[in-house]
C-alpha cells in the first residue's frame, strides 16, 4: 500500500492535470478508503497513469456503458461525458446527470440524490477487489480440492498450509460455540467468511495493482455480511431462542419492557459486528495514510526516515490485524448462532 499511496501523494500535490497545488491530507485518505472508477497505478511527467474500469449506468434512458477513461480522471463535476446521446459528470465518484447537476447545492451533492443521478452498476475498484478474492478463494480450494484425491496420505504444499487453519476454524470456533452435533451445518459459511475477510484485508495491504483496495474498510461490505450473519442465525433460532426472546424468563408485567429490548439486542448483534470490522480496518489504513502525508506535510525529506520507519511498522501491525480481523469475525458469528441453535434443558429451566 505504501508504493501506491506515495505516488497518490504526489498525484495530489500536483493536481489531476499537472498544475501544483497544496496538499490535502483528507483528499489523499478519503481518496484511498473510498471506492473509485479507477485504479490509480502512479504519474509520469506529472500525468496520472490508471486502469480504467467500466462505467454502468441504468438511466432514464436505459443501459449505458462505456469507460472511466472518458471522465479524464476529473471528479469534481466539471468535465462532460457524452454517451448514447447523454451527458454526465463525476463529482466524488459520484456520476450525475450534467444538465440537473448544474443545479444542485453543495448540500443535494449526495449519492442518495437518486433523481439528479442515474443508478450506478459500475464495476468500481472494490466490486473488482471483490471479483479478484473471489476468483483466489476459488483457485485456492480448488487446487486443495485436487490435491485431496491424488493424495490420500498427509497433505502437502498448499493444503498443507490451508488444513490447520480448515481445522481450526472446525475445532477452535465452530464446535465449542455451535456444538459437535450442529456445528457441521454452519462450517461452510464459517469458513467462507473466515478466508474471504482474511484475503480481502491482506489484499488491502499490497502496494500494486490490481491490489490496494479498501474493501473491508467499506461499511456497505460490512453491512452485507453482518446481516448475512444476522439471516443465518434469525433462520437457526430454536424454540428456545424465540421463547427467550418473546416470553422472558421475567415477570410478566415486565414483559412490555424486556420483549423490545431484546428485540433490539438480536439486531445490535450484526450491528457491532458491522462496525467492529469497518473501524478496525478503516483506522489502520487512515494511520498509515496519515503518516506517508506527514512528508509532504512538512515539505522536507528529513522527516521521511521516521514517517517510512513507523509506516513499516504498522503495516506489519496491520497484517497481525488482517488475520485478527477475519478470526473476531467469525468467532462471533459463531457465538451468535450457538444462541440461536441451544436448547436448553426445560427440567432445569425455572
Amino acid at each position: 500500500m505504501v508504493a501506491h499511496d506515495e505516488a497518490h501523494a504526489t498525484h495530489e500535490a500536483h493536481g489531476a492535470h499537472g498544475e501544483d497545488k497544496e496538499f490535502n491530507a483528507s483528499d489523499l485518505i478519503n481518496s484511498h478508503i473510498g471506492d473509485s472508477h479507477d485504479f490509480h497505478i502512479f504519474d509520469w511527467d506529472g500525468h496520472p497513469v490508471s486502469f480504467n474500469l467500466p462505467v454502468i449506468l441504468w438511466t432514464d434512458n436505459g443501459l449505458v456503458i462505456f469507460s472511466s477513461e472518458k471522465f479524464h480522471h476529473d471528479n469534481t463535476g466539471h468535465h462532460v461525458v457524452e454517451a448514447d446521446g447523454q451527458k454526465f459528470v463525476r463529482h466524488n465518484e459520484v456520476i450525475y446527470y450534467a444538465d440537473k447537476f448544474e443545479t444542485l447545492s453543495e448540500d443535494d451533492k449526495s449519492a442518495f440524490n437518486f433523481e439528479a443521478r442515474p443508478l450506478d452498476f459500475s464495476i468500481t475498484k472494490l466490486v473488482f477487489s471483490l471479483l479478484i478474492s473471489a476468483i483466489v478463494l476459488f483457485l485456492l480450494f480448488s487446487a486443495v480440492a485436487k490435491s485431496y484425491k491424488k493424495n490420500s496420505m498427509a497433505p502437502k504444499g498448499l493444503a498443507g498450509f490451508l488444513e490447520p487453519l480448515v481445522v481450526f476454524v472446525r475445532d477452535d470456533i465452530a464446535i465449542p460455540n455451535i456444538g459437535e452435533k450442529k456445528y457441521a451445518r454452519y462450517m461452510p459459511y464459517l469458513l467462507t467468511i473466515f478466508f474471504f475477510i482474511w484475503i480481502n484485508n491482506l489484499i488491502g495491504l499490497i502496494p500494486f495493482f490490481p491490489f490496494s483496495s479498501n474493501l473491508t474498510g467499506n461499511i456497505c461490505f460490512t453491512f452485507v455480511l453482518a446481516f448475512i450473519t444476522y439471516i443465518v442465525t434469525t433462520a437457526s433460532g430454536s424454540k428456545d431462542y424465540w421463547k427467550h426472546i418473546f416470553m422472558p424468563p421475567v415477570p410478566v408485567l415486565l414483559y412490555p419492557i424486556m420483549i423490545p429490548v431484546e428485540i433490539i439486542g438480536t439486531l445490535t448483534k450484526p450491528f457491532a459486528l458491522m462496525i467492529r470490522l469497518f473501524a478496525n480496518i478503516t483506522a489502520g489504513h487512515i494511520i498509515i495514510l496519515s503518516l506517508i502525508s506527514l512528508i509532504y506535510i512538512f515539505k522536507t525529506v528529513a522527516i521521511a526516515p521516521v514517517s517510512g520507519a513507523f509506516v513499516l511498522f504498522m503495516s506489519v501491525l496491520e497484517l497481525l490485524v488482517a488475520a485478527l480481523q477475519a478470526y473476531v469475525f467469525t468467532l462471533l458469528s459463531a457465538l451468535f448462532i450457538g444462541q440461536a441453535v441451544e436448547e436448553h434443558d426445560h427440567h432445569d429451566h425455572h
